[in-house]
């Protein structure tokens, strides 16, 4: 679809499920944009939520004349985007989750402005994990995992940079026309469904640019056990799509075989007290270096969350990568 052929500019297509309290928020943020909501349609795409969240987004209807209301039976954010994209009709398309914060009322207006000033066809944001009201656990855990030792998730979504970049970590604003070239989201993945459509859109249109002025802050899972399965979940992901585009990262298979000599040494130390003096040795070297780094980064972030909570969220950020990166490999293995 044409720009001139389409009231709206901008799709908002917003992947949820059990975003009760997210999605009041972001919807909030989202109304308050400068740019009238004439302009803009807002897709809510509901994995079945067993939560209110479904009748919370209803109740913005007033608000939004535009919004639409979806459901997502298989539950994947992959799906959610494909479902919110075929049902929407503005050329500029903005994809995101109900853990989005928009931490000012510009970064609609300057998606469009941005997308009418340059010839980019995809648009990527700075993404700092550390929203202004995080309990103290999200914000250890948007310090950790944007560190060195956290598995830092593309350096350009976290640092101040502007340009034209690979969009494969921070894309999530389209023309529609890219869809019609790359397709859709692949509904394979639930986890890393924008690392592999960004990848994609890289490899067949090159021309991606990121703007300070689209920065969002992203909050992390509320809770350890919200945490371990979302890395579990990227870890899986990332063995897709390193499968797929046959694009193997060391680190990835660090994690995978780290875990799988981790349990072996476990199991071994059940049988053998030598090989459980080893298991021990090596878990507290692993300890004492998660804590001498978490140490360092509470006191470079001026953070004592960093220090309290660093020996849990880092072994859940490995061993979250490494099970799901396991598991995948495994799975794959199995079936040829």
């Amino acid at each position: 679809m044409t720009e001139g052929s389409s009231k709206f500019k901008v799709a908002i297509i917003i992947a949820v499920q059990n975003d009760e309290k997210n999605i009041a928020r972001l919807l909030d943020q989202i109304y308050l944009q400068d740019i009238s909501m004439d302009k803009v349609e807002v897709v809510v795409v509901d994995g079945l939520s067993t939560d209110k969240t479904r009748e919370t987004a209803e109740g913005f209807k007033q608000r939004f004349g535009s919004l639409k209301v979806l459901d997502n039976p298989s539950k994947f954010k992959s799906a959610a985007y494909n479902i919110g994209i075929k049902n929407s009709e503005a050329p500029y398309i903005f994809t995101i989750d109900a853990n989005t914060s928009f931490p000012n009322k510009d970064v609609l207006k300057s998606m469009v402005e941005l997308f009418k000033g340059t010839d980019a066809v995809c648009l990527c944001r700075p993404q700092p994990l550390a929203p202004p009201d995080s309990s103290e656990f999200q914000q250890a855990a948007a310090y950790c995992r944007s560190s060195g030792m956290g598995h830092r998730p593309g350096m350009e979504i976290v640092d101040d940079y502007e340009g034209n970049v690979d969009p494969t970590a921070s894309g999530c604003m389209y023309k529609r026309e890219v869809f019609e070239k790359v397709g859709f989201f692949d509904e394979s993945f639930d986890g890393c469904e924008d690392i592999d459509f960004n990848y994609r859109v890289n490899d067949a249109v090159p021309n991606s640019y990121l703007s300070q002025k689209l920065r969002q802050d992203y909050y992390p899972p509320e809770t350890p056990k919200g945490f371990w399965l979302q890395m579990y979940r990227y870890g899986k992901g990332r063995f897709r799509f390193a499968r797929k585009h046959n694009e193997y990262s060391i680190m990835q298979w660090l994690a995978g075989f780290g875990v799988a000599i981790f349990l072996i040494l476990l199991i071994s130390s059940l049988l053998s007290l030598n090989a459980f003096s080893r298991f021990q040795t090596l878990l507290i070297v692993y300890l004492l270096v998660i804590l001498v780094f978490s140490l360092y980064l509470a006191v470079r972030r001026n953070y004592l969350g960093c220090l309290l909570w660093g020996l849990v969220i880092f072994p859940i950020i490995h061993f979250g990568l490494g099970f799901g990166f396991l598991r995948e490999l495994l799975s794959h293995a199995s079936k040829k």
